[in-house]
């Protein structure tokens, strides 16, 4: 087991350089197996779960090198497995992504369901529809879903989506990709990283339209090529060394971001008091005086996304007055990293999907629990803003989405150690 051990109440100060995306990379290389040659992906972040991904894909008979630092060569040509270790599976929750690439490449797949963060119900029957609709014979069970061609063969389809799913978005364009005919996928959801991931495949061959729209559609090709491709800068990473330096204080240059998928989390820490300055690749994020109250309400892209509301509550908590954060997608996801807040001194009473955070003076070390991904990374912002030292445990999960942490927050001014026991 490791931990964080974090000296707060320092202010951040520098330069911080934004990662790949983690939610794009971890759709990217399972969509390596549709490509006949060598994918040469650049810009990937250094992270767990890209590690976990990566060890699923070379157990199936991917050759992967790393010819430098967040560079990976896929080549997944000779490939003949449909039915990947379940084990490896369930360590992550984006190995749901193998079932559309196989069932693309192969007509037939057999996955374990995901494993990952379980701060949320999270259920696949907007892709199970996807698939139905595809063509495939589906047998959902609660251990894994295997997939097999229907009486009449794998075809495209129109399909319209219950709700903006990112994930069934992504897993239909990946099987769609090779299927003959042409897929509409209706109510698509929006994110960049779908957009990302259709960048990829086209890339390589695919005929994808319409990616950030609410329809998608895709023509289905006889093969992918291999080539070369770079991941986009990570939103939700760069978002959140933005909520550290509202909570924390500071004036940090965040660098390699697209200051055009910043704007909904901009918008609102502007509203709590911090200066943001846009640049072409770059935001700049000062605060030095005291933070105003707030209302935010998770929404799917382009709203305020709900892999930032834990971190933007660490801000609500510190801030004047009465803030009111409203989530929309996971309507669960309050529970556990609030209660860390609160052993830290943070006023938050929940009530259904909304939470209501009163301002406090300030926040305080304590030995902390980290439940999943964001919520560590929030209990992170609380400890750095915090007076005294905070201890986050179980930071296994933040490590699955945050590469370097340690080292890019001491280059900052932080005081923060990752000890193992």
């Amino acid at each position: 087991m490791a931990r964080y051990v974090i000296n707060g109440g320092k202010p951040l100060n520098g330069t911080v350089t934004i990662s790949g995306a983690k939610n794009a990379a971890v759709a990217i290389l399972p969509a390596t197996l549709l490509v006949s040659g060598k994918c040469r992906i650049e810009n990937v972040p250094y992270i767990s779960d890209i590690d976990a991904m990566g060890n699923i894909l070379y157990e199936m008979g991917a050759k992967i090198t790393c010819p430098e630092r967040n560079v990976l060569e896929i080549d997944c040509t000779g490939v003949q497995c449909t039915e990947p270790n379940p084990d490896l599976v369930r360590k992550m929750r984006a190995s749901y992504y193998l079932m559309g690439a196989l069932l693309g490449r192969f007509g037939k797949a057999k996955v374990a369901l995901p494993g990952g963060c379980s701060f949320a119900s999270r259920p696949i029957d907007q892709h199970i529809k996807g698939f139905l609709l595809l063509g495939a014979d589906v047998d959902d069970t609660d251990e894994f879903v295997a997939l097999e061609p229907g009486p009449e063969g794998l075809q495209g389809n129109r399909i319209s989506l219950d709700m903006a799913s990112v994930g069934a978005t992504i897993n239909i364009m990946l099987a769609a990709c090779l299927i003959p005919g042409q897929t509409i996928i209706e109510n698509a959801a929006k994110e960049p990283h779908i957009v990302d991931l259709a960048n990829f495949l086209n890339t390589m061959g695919a005929r994808i339209t319409g990616a950030g729209t609410d329809t998608v559609k895709i023509r289905g090709v006889n093969a992918l090529h291999g080539g070369t491709y770079t991941i986009i800068p990570d939103q939700i990473e760069a978002g959140t060394y933005m909520a550290a330096v509202t909570a924390a204080g500071g004036n940090v240059l965040v660098q390699n971001v697209i200051p055009k998928h910043m704007e909904c989390i901009t918008s609102k820490l502007q509203e709590m008091g911090a200066r943001v300055i846009n640049y072409d690749d770059s935001i700049r994020v000062i605060r030095t005086g005291k933070l105003r109250r707030s209302t935010v309400k998770t929404r799917p892209y382009p709203g305020f996304p709900t892999d930032m509301q834990a971190q933007v509550c660490v801000c609500m908590a510190l801030a004047n007055g009465v803030s009111r954060l409203t989530e929309s997608v996971y309507e669960t996801r309050f529970f556990g990293y609030c209660a860390e807040l609160e052993s830290m001194g943070a006023n938050i009473k929940i009530s259904g999907k909304t939470a209501t955070v009163t301002g406090v003076e300030k926040l305080r070390g304590a030995t902390v629990c980290a439940h999943d991904l964001r919520a560590g990374a929030a209990l992170v912002i609380a400890g750095l803003a915090a007076e005294g030292v905070t201890h986050v445990e179980h930071i296994h999960f933040v490590e699955r989405g945050y590469e370097s942490l340690v080292r890019k927050l001491t280059a900052l001014g932080a005081d923060i150690r990752r000890i193992e026991d």
